[in-house]
């Protein structure tokens, strides 16, 4: 599972975990985390609108294990 860092405002932290893959793209989980609260969501992301999101930044992968993540 790889994990990617989503660019967003100073003191919120985000990320997108890859749980799988299909063949018209991911299911994903995000963990957005802001003052303390946690709120995870887990949705379907087509391959065009994942790479444009790595390609413009918006998404940038990280070195640290998505495991981690309960």
């Amino acid at each position: 599972m790889k994990r990617y860092c989503i660019k967003c405002e100073t003191g919120r932290v985000e990320f997108l975990d890859i749980l799988y893959e299909t063949d018209s793209g991911y299911m994903t989980r995000v963990v957005r985390v802001k003052d303390g609260y946690e709120k995870i969501i887990e949705e379907f992301m087509p391959h065009h609108l994942f790479d444009l999101c790595v390609k413009t930044g918006y998404l940038y992968e990280t070195k640290e294990a998505a495991s981690s993540v309960a």
